[in-house]
């Protein structure tokens, strides 16, 4: 900072200076005071400004020189209001108290997308383990023959895992993504139903839907929705039997499989949480649900799950601040 930008900002302290000696001037000239006598005054305060001005510009500009130092020696510029030291003046503690402040939102900024970061590479690491499982099987079905119905059971597989990562990397931006359009219920669960037929099948899982509705949403997501719960239920409830029910309240979706220990009740939502069915089985990413909650939330959806050990799972959906009708 040179010593004229400096001086330019205290231009209003300056204009006061100015004034004062105005005023001192016609002041004197009207009590009659001599000019000798005044002159000497003003001799007095100008050199007297100047000083204060250079001197408070060299500890102004060796502060700023400082700081700069400091900042550059920090990898993480944004912690720079963290390493101030707290000023004395009134004007500047508020602006130190400003710049604490902004430090702080930035820091808790970067931090939670580094973990988001974190959280995005450890699935990306944990989803290229799970889908070398479907092209491996693929490998060795076509290596004995290639039996068309078990093929296209792995070939789903691998579909349905390519679609959660999407959906996941898709999730900050859900928004810009929704195409809310009028919709039945019912064709959407058949869809659903219909698009993990195999893997269903396979896991001799039967599917009733009963009731229709019209809601006001996004079908894609929905249909995402339907179809982790089914996969689920493929992983985890082989030979189970699942009802879905639709009303004007929502949709209910309930499986007869082992159900969910209560301990982990609350946490099959968290990201990554992988539960001991998921351990137990060793084909779980743990973001099933995660994605399922937070496209509800994103929807304007409630969710409510409930189980019991050994009887059954039930996921009841509710939308919110949605038409919902009933056919």
């Amino acid at each position: 900072m040179s010593f004229l930008d400096y001086v330019e900002g205290k231009t209003v302290a300056l204009c006061g200076v100015g004034m004062g000696i105005l005023y001192l001037i016609l002041a004197s000239f009207l009590c009659g005071i001599p000019f000798s006598l005044l002159f000497l005054l003003m001799a007095g305060v100008v050199p007297v400004t100047i000083a204060y001005l250079v001197i408070s510009w060299r500890y102004a500009d060796k502060r700023i020189r400082m700081l700069k130092s400091r900042m550059d020696g920090l990898q993480e510029k944004y912690l720079i209001g963290e390493t101030m030291e707290r000023p004395k003046g009134a004007v500047e503690l508020e602006y130190y108290m400003l710049m604490k402040e902004i430090s702080r939102s930035a820091i808790g900024t970067v931090e939670q997308v580094k973990a988001e970061k974190q959280d995005y590479c450890d699935y990306v690491e944990s989803w290229v383990h799970e889908i070398k499982t479907p092209l491996t099987a693929c490998s060795l079905i076509l290596a004995n023959g290639g039996d068309p119905s078990k093929l296209r059971r792995e070939l789903r597989r691998a579909d349905n895992l390519t679609e959660t990562i999407l959906t996941y990397a898709k999730l900050r931006t859900a928004e810009k993504d929704m195409q809310i359009s009028r919709v039945e219920l019912h064709g959407l669960c058949d869809q659903a139903v219909r698009e993990e037929m195999e893997l269903l099948i396979a896991a001799g899982i039967s599917v009733t839907v009963d009731g229709n509705s019209t809601v006001y949403t996004d079908p894609k997501m929905i249909v995402f929705m339907l179809k982790q719960l089914l996969i689920n239920c493929a992983k985890y409830c082989r030979g189970c039997q699942i009802s879905i029910t639709i009303t004007d309240k929502g949709l209910t979706f309930v499986d007869n499989g082992p159900g969910i220990p209560s301990h982990e009740l609350g946490r099959i939502t968290e990201r990554g949480f992988t539960g001991s069915a998921g351990r137990r089985y060793g084909q779980s990413t743990g973001m099933g649900l995660f994605i399922v909650s937070e496209l509800c939330r994103k929807l304007n959806m409630d969710m409510e799950v409930t189980s019991k050990e050994k009887q059954f799972t039930k996921f009841e959906f509710q939308f919110l601040s949605q038409t919902l009708q009933n056919c």
